[in-house]
């Protein structure tokens, strides 16, 4: 056998929903900085789900179809006062309201092509709700139903806030959610593809997924740049703090990918929406600091940032508590794993890799009165 740690450059499957080629990523062909630019979050989803990107006609029958399924189920919101206030991170919280949803899902254990598709609608549709609601629910707050005249940018920050947000937040949010929406064969969407892979059902592959993406080496990437961010605290800790990370060869959050060898093609997006935003709010040393401490780790490491780097100054400037910035990641990744669950279902093949065994050699059972 062939070890290869972490299955780096190993092909695992084929797909026809996201590529990354010579560090250029594209949802189904679509050049990732065409859709940043251009498209809403809704098409990206119908895109990932469909193939292609909708019609008017078809783009607002789905965006119907969405906001029909948006609100959670009462049981669901009762579940989380039950919660020991300030001490569950809402990656937990929303990983248990995902596994809880199906309980209230007629169609939970129905595998057909059909009922799969209106599960993956009622999961994607009511994301924004998990994380909004506990987010105001653990503040004391009562949740904020969605608006149905409102974009899913829009009204998760108005489900978040109680307050109608301004365009430019509007277009900042959908901007990150279209670029997080889908990445290939990342953890946790390999993750969601080996459980259903089972033929367990579409709640269980999105739990697995949450699972997965709660790490801090995954989606938990970006809370950890907010954290240094605060902990630096003023431009001149940005050298003195960074050198000496480096040089006890502790990790930079934030900086190089797996996959990509140039940079990041999704990083440039939120770094401009960083800049605007952070002197908008009349924050702009996060922003600073921010190019500051990528100026050093790429050239004294040649490792330039990737999504999660910037992503974390562009949230913190829409007034998001920095423990939801993975829930968010979490918002926008299931359109991809849900894309990823509905390919695996349609050619399925059990996932079921090797290990190479390096422990003792043969050995005979002893008689526990026998053992030394």
């Amino acid at each position: 056998m062939t070890v290869t740690r972490g299955l780096e450059g190993i092909v695992a499957t084929q797909s026809s929903i996201s590529s990354i080629i010579d560090d250029t990523l594209t949802y189904v062909g679509y050049d990732i900085d065409d859709l940043a630019e251009n498209a809403s979050f809704e098409e990206v989803i119908y895109l990932l789900w469909h193939r292609s990107l909708p019609t008017k006609a078809q783009l607002e029958e789905f965006k119907s179809l969405l906001a029909e399924n948006a609100e959670l189920p009462d049981e669901v919101l009762q579940h989380f006062k039950m919660y020991p206030i300030n001490k569950v991170h809402p990656m937990a919280a929303l990983r248990s309201a995902v596994s809880l949803l199906s309980l209230y899902d007629e169609e939970a254990d129905l595998m057909d092509e059909e009922a799969n598709y209106r599960k993956a609608v009622r999961l994607q549709a009511k994301m924004p709700a998990i994380v909004t609601s506990f987010s105001r629910i653990r503040k004391g707050l009562e949740p904020v139903a969605p608006k149905k005249d409102l974009g899913f940018a829009a009204n998760f920050l108005y489900m978040l806030t109680g307050e109608e947000p301004k365009d430019i937040a509007i277009e900042a949010f959908n901007k990150a959610l279209v670029l997080h929406a889908d990445h290939e064969l990342n953890a946790s969407t390999f993750t969601a593809r080996v459980c259903v892979a089972t033929l367990s059902d579409v709640y269980s592959g999105v739990t697995a997924a949450i699972g997965a993406l709660k790490g801090p080496l995954h989606g938990g990437a970006n809370e950890a740049v907010m954290k240094m961010l605060s902990e630096i605290e003023t431009l001149d800790n940005v050298d003195p703090y960074i050198r000496e990370k480096l040089e006890n060869k502790e990790k930079i959050m934030g900086f190089g990918h797996r996959v990509y060898r140039q940079g990041d093609p999704r990083a440039k997006h939120l770094r401009e929406m960083s800049k605007r935003l952070t002197e908008l709010t009349g924050e702009p040393h996060w922003y600073e600091m921010s190019t500051q401490i990528e100026g050093i780790v790429t050239g004294e490491k040649n490792l330039p940032p990737n999504v999660d780097f910037y992503s974390a100054s562009v949230y913190h400037s829409l007034g998001i508590d920095h423990d939801l910035f993975t829930p968010i990641f979490a918002v926008s990744r299931v359109s991809g794993w849900l894309a990823h669950i509905l390919e695996q279902y349609e050619n399925n093949r059990l996932i079921r890799p090797r290990a190479e065994y390096t422990g003792p050699g043969m050995q005979k059972y002893v008689p526990v009165e026998n053992r030394g």
